[in-house]
């Protein structure tokens, strides 16, 4: 039995049997639904040459209902038709249903840009163990990649460790354990591994001052966006080029709960 945070966005505490995390789980909530829907028709827009994927770290950097900070992301990746399709609160499983679902089909990405697994660790240890937790996390992300390039073959995939939290600092091993498992899944070639938490935390875990929210501990600030972004950016402009004077990326989107 494992009490966990379902998602960034809840407060919420619920208790559940370890899921796992390499079988596709849908949200059904209708505003996740929504949000399905919408991603589905973003996927037939314009073109997508950089799609990330991923929970509400990802979702926030390219949302309109955080327009701070979609400038910055703009600032950054305006010019490599980069777009946003991670959606708050979903753990692995259910990054999993959407892709399966269609949210990947036909984009043809060149690069798909993947963090997840945050929500899978949530806030407390694991009654089941840490290694056995992390093991389940690392099998769902591993699969999360094999659909990633059963479905665009042609993509370099980006798997970004899992940041630090420090909500609660006992889930900083689960965290560890499974960075080190995802720097395995690196070929060199068609799938990356980029780890940052050295520029976002101290050695013991802790977070650096400003990188992320002062009340979540866990949801990065423009600073730790930053830090990601000078990870991304060697990458981006090895695989594709520098940065065209151009962008034919589909419009941002946010929370549709968010609609006036």
């Amino acid at each position: 039995m494992r009490v966990f945070f379902t998602g960034l966005a809840t407060a919420s505490l619920l208790c559940a049997q370890l899921t796992p995390a390499d079988r596709p789980v849908p949200r059904t909530d209708p505003n996740s639904q929504l949000a399905h829907e919408q991603l589905l028709t973003k996927r037939t827009v314009g073109r997508i040459d950089v799609y990330f994927e991923g929970d509400s770290i990802t979702r926030r950097w390219g949302a309109t209902d955080y327009p701070q900070l979609l400038e910055n992301w703009n600032r950054h990746f305006h010019g490599w038709n980069a777009a946003d399709f991670g959606w708050g609160a979903d753990r692995v499983e259910n990054i999993l249903w959407r892709l399966e679902s269609g949210e990947l089909d036909g984009v043809n990405p060149r690069v798909i840009v993947l963090l997840a697994g945050t929500n899978n660790v949530g806030n407390t240890v694991p009654a089941e163990g840490v290694e056995a937790a992390a093991a389940n996390v690392t099998r769902g992300l591993e699969a999360v990649v094999r659909l990633m390039r059963a479905k665009a073959p042609d993509a370099v995939v980006i798997l970004t460790a899992i940041f630090p939290r420090n909500d609660n600092m006992a889930v900083m091993p689960e965290i560890d354990r499974i960075n080190a498992n995802l720097a395995r899944l690196a070929d060199g070639r068609k799938v990356r591994v980029l780890n940052v938490n050295s520029q976002l935390a101290g050695p013991d875990g802790v977070l650096l001052e400003g990188m992320m929210n002062a009340r979540d501990k866990l949801h990065p600030t423009e600073k730790g966006y930053e830090v990601w972004a000078a990870g991304l950016e060697p990458l981006l402009t090895e695989i594709l080029g520098p940065r065209g004077s151009e962008d034919h990326a589909p419009p941002p989107t946010g929370d549709p709960s968010a609609k006036k």
